[in-house]
């Protein structure tokens, strides 16, 4: 089994257990699902919501969330497109020093077709939700969740150079 790690924090963003394809050189994209999942541990502060007044709704702590952001503990987080632009501009340079410090002969495939996939990612950019690794980093990747064309599956984009694969 592969797991992909952020090469700038050292965060685990996904593994080869989800569905995994690369586009354009650049990018992996994972599909993944919604799923439900029991919310924190069980536990009576003694309160009774239907004599309160309150709804029993939640009373079973079940939430649904993305099966990848659960399995990794990505943490969401908000951008608008300035301050995207600002965010991966730094990105790109830190990727850029670390491939030349690891891999120089990756550096201009990099330059190439990372700019016209962000070209892609900002020409749609309202329809991103953004996903940080466990440690919340500001320097480290930020995955974009996106919905494929019938609206309801899932799918995370990830930088393919901001990533380093470790063999389990």
């Amino acid at each position: 089994m592969l797991l992909y790690e952020d090469i700038i924090t050292g965060d685990e963003m996904f593994s080869d257990a989800f569905p995994v394809k690369e586009i354009d050189g650049v990018a992996y994209e994972v599909d993944c699902q919604m799923i439900t999942v029991k919310e924190g541990a069980d536990v009576d502060i003694g309160a009774n919501p239907s004599a309160e007044e309150g709804g029993d709704e939640l009373e079973d702590g079940m939430i649904t969330i993305n099966n990848v952001v659960h399995s990794f503990r990505l943490q969401s987080t908000g951008f608008d497109k300035k301050s995207y632009l600002t965010y991966l501009k730094g990105y790109m340079k830190s990727v850029k020093a670390k491939l030349q410090e690891t891999n120089p002969d990756q550096v201009e495939e990099f330059e190439k077709a990372a700019q016209g996939f962000a070209k892609k990612i900002v020409g749609s950019f309202k329809d991103y939700e953004f996903f940080t690794g466990e440690s919340m980093n500001p320097e480290g990747m930020v995955a974009l969740l996106n919905f494929r064309e019938d609206g309801v599956t899932p799918y995370l984009t990830f930088w393919k150079h901001g990533l380093k694969q470790v063999k389990l």
